[in-house]
């Protein structure tokens, strides 16, 4: 348990120190805060094109706000761990020195993912601050909501790492060219999960698959626990909050559970076929 302990602890700073050293402290903190406004921003033209076909409504701009700031996890926490392997192996090509050390691989790439977690959700509260400061967005988050709302945001965390780890795998098997997948796959979340929009104005198939994913259930406790009063039909009012949250618990589970098996299946045949540290030359 120690050794991996220990690896997290490296792996995240390593991965802190790959993720910032790029500037001076100062400006990447300033890179940081202005990055998720300038996507408030954006998020804000969306609205305007939405107000002027349907009207105002300031519910339907709080549940796209909120949905779409807590997104921002998504989207860092899936490259974050797909982006390890691919990273060390083609960019830096020092996959090998670190595979073949006397540690997990696999806790290591949850501690390199861990700097993209923190830079999230740093820039998961400016986007909430500047959407309630200066943008109108009312959130309600009651006290007795914390363990509730902390519960849930870390259940939501774990099932995107062990999503990413299923993506490590694959990329042990693949070229440098899927790296858009680590893109693309959030792109279907985006779609499917209730971001912008709740799943009552997709078409019934979509429904169906928004359903089977475990996000749409995390995108919704957070909006009851943070936005309460949007009254929005989003087809899950059927499910209470603990229902919601020992669905992410069973989900977080499964998914750890198949991001072990598909990263060792990844892991068995790229050492078979010697591709753990070969690089794609074209």
């Amino acid at each position: 348990m120690s050794t991996h302990w220990r690896t997290f602890k490296i792996a995240a700073w390593l991965g802190w120190e790959m993720d910032s050293n790029w500037t001076e402290p100062w400006l990447f903190v300033v890179y940081s805060i202005v990055k998720p406004v300038a996507g408030a921003f954006i998020l804000v033209l969306m609205y305007f094109v939405f107000w002027f076909l349907q009207g105002q409504d300031q519910a339907a701009f709080d549940y796209m706000y909120v949905g779409n700031a807590f997104f921002i996890f998504v989207a860092s926490t899936l490259f974050g761990t797909f982006q390890v392997i691919q990273s060390d192996r083609e960019w830096y090509q020092t996959i090998r020195y670190v595979y073949i050390s006397p540690i997990s691989y696999y806790t290591y790439i949850l501690g390199r993912a861990a700097s993209k977690v923190v830079v999230a959700t740093f820039a998961v509260l400016v986007t909430l601050a500047f959407g309630t400061l200066f943008l109108g967005v009312h959130l309600d988050f009651a006290l007795s909501e914390v363990p509730m709302f902390l519960a849930s945001l870390a259940l939501g965390i774990a099932v995107l790492l062990a999503i990413g780890i299923c993506l490590g795998g694959i990329s042990f098997l693949t070229a440098k060219h899927v790296h858009g997948l680590a893109e693309g796959i959030p792109g279907i979340f985006y779609v499917f999960c209730a971001v912008l929009y709740p799943l009552s104005v997709l078409p019934g198939w979509a429904q169906t698959i928004g359903r089977g994913i475990p996000l749409t259930y995390w995108f919704d406790i957070t909006r009851r626990i943070l936005s309460p009063t949007t009254g929005i039909d989003t087809t899950l009012e059927g499910y209470t909050d603990m229902g919601i949250l020992g669905l992410l618990l069973v989900s977080t589970l499964v998914f750890f559970g198949l991001s072990v098996v598909i990263f060792r299946t990844g892991e068995y045949f790229a050492r078979k076929a010697g591709k753990i540290d070969m690089t794609t030359s074209y």
